[in-house]
């Protein structure tokens, strides 16, 4: 299922800052779209605006060709999933128990769950290698076994396009790898499109598809992870001096970061941190977002927006290539 965004605003609140200013993207159907960018530049709620969550004051986001506006909840619920960023996880239930509550799109009001319902959840858990933990209680599992099951769990709505907030935050580089490869190839194999907010920029060039930039809630470059991740945008967005090589085996960018620059914080208020990586080993650990708690079965709730805005320049639509921010 394609999914489009065109020329969308949103600020929180009648009199709050406006956090996106016209953003643009297509993630066309069956492929992984990176969206990156510093602290603050709308990322997250880029994420709850394409959930149907947050309302745009102008533009639109259309699922298949199909306003989300015009959805219900419950029928948003059945096309689009999400998984928010460290995603709180309070109460002891199994893993199987976790992932369940996925089918709630699908359920009629106080029904339970029939046996079309457990086989779901239990393809879900196959699929992202969690069905061994079905018995075990949530709350005693890794940070990296955990995110598998709230994927699954996302999964088990049946989705056509996955958002994912920051799914690699506060993994180990093993696990990071791994959910980096399941969100591949749940869109490449599977056919979901998978919308994820990223801050690893070696994750995202060596596994994306597709990447939208951001900057102060705008569209700094979009286009294929080679014509975004150039050492020219991450120092004009990131305020950061880097090399960008490539990986050999896999023609992809490798991000190197060098150090900081004057330009950075004044121009942009990104803050430091980049992340570093190598293109011969594995990639690194980008920043940790923000926790998040989550709410309702879709995940979408789940997923914080960003209060800091910025201003500028409408930047258009994204027509597939990169597009220098002008400053």
């Amino acid at each position: 299922m394609r999914v489009e965004v065109r020329d969308v605003r949103f600020g929180y609140g009648a009199s709050g800052p406006e956090v996106l200013h016209g953003v643009s993207l297509a993630a066309e159907s069956g492929t992984l779209h990176g969206v990156i960018g510093p602290n603050g530049s709308g990322k997250s709620t880029l994420l709850r605006v394409i959930g149907g969550v947050a309302g745009p004051s102008s533009g639109s986001v259309s699922l298949g060709g199909q306003d989300i506006g015009g959805l219900s909840p419950r029928q948003a619920a059945q096309v689009v999933a999400a998984v928010g960023a460290a995603e709180a996880v309070i109460f002891p239930f199994t893993v199987e128990e976790t992932v369940l509550m996925g089918r709630s799109p699908h359920l009629h009001f106080l029904a339970s769950e029939t046996a079309l319902d457990v086989a779901k959840a239990r393809e879900a858990m196959e699929r992202t290698g969690v069905a061994h933990l079905a018995e075990r209680r949530i709350t005693s599992l890794s940070s990296g076994e955990r995110q598998r099951v709230l994927i699954a769990r996302a999964l088990a709505q049946e989705p056509r396009v996955l958002l994912l907030d920051e799914p690699t935050a506060h993994l180990d580089v093993n696990f990071q790898v791994e959910i980096m490869e399941l969100a591949q190839a749940l869109a490449h194999e599977s056919g979901i499109t998978t919308v994820a907010v990223l801050h690893d920029l070696n994750l995202a060039g060596r596994y994306c598809d597709r990447i939208t930039m951001l900057s102060s809630g705008q569209v700094a470059a979009c286009g294929a992870p080679g014509e975004v991740l150039t050492e020219e945008h991450l120092l004009d967005v990131y305020g950061v001096r880097a090399i960008v090589g490539r990986r050999p085996e896999l023609d992809r960018p490798a991000v190197f970061v060098i150090s900081g620059s004057p330009r950075h914080g004044a121009r942009h208020g990104a803050q430091h941190g980049a992340p570093h990586g190598a293109p011969h080993g594995a990639p690194h650990s980008g920043g940790p977002g923000g926790p998040s708690e989550g709410g309702v079965p879709s995940g979408i709730d789940s997923i914080e927006g960003d209060r800091e805005a910025g201003s500028g320049e409408d930047p258009g639509a994204c027509s597939g290539l990169h597009r220098r921010r002008q400053g």
